[in-house]
């Protein structure tokens, strides 16, 4: 896993390659400051730490079934009997939890 100061350089990077960018203001296009262009940086460098550490509970979170579904499908699973790994609830979960891993 990247540190910040590792994002912050590939976001350098990033923005450089962009260059130049323009700001909207009071109905006239001019390219950023200085300042602009040091923000700019440090927004990119964050939302990749944030991503890099919380993407995968953000992708989780979008592909786990509603709750309502979830409990339809441990009280089918439960009256079925299956309350181990064969039950549809847990197969459900597991896929999820794989498809989006937690970074080490």
């Amino acid at each position: 896993m990247a540190t910040l100061e590792e994002l912050t350089v590939e976001a350098q990077a990033e923005i450089d390659a962009a260059k130049p960018l323009y700001a909207q203001v009071n109905n006239e296009r001019r390219e950023f400051t200085d300042a602009e262009y040091d923000q700019a940086v440090t927004d990119l460098a964050n939302s990749k730490f944030d991503k890099q550490e919380n993407g995968y509970k953000n992708a989780r979170q979008e592909a786990y079934p509603a709750l309502g579904e979830q409990l339809d499908m441990l009280f089918h699973d439960m009256t079925a009997g299956k309350g181990d790994k064969t039950g549809e609830w847990y197969k459900a979960v597991y896929k999820v939890k794989t498809d989006n891993p937690k970074p080490e």
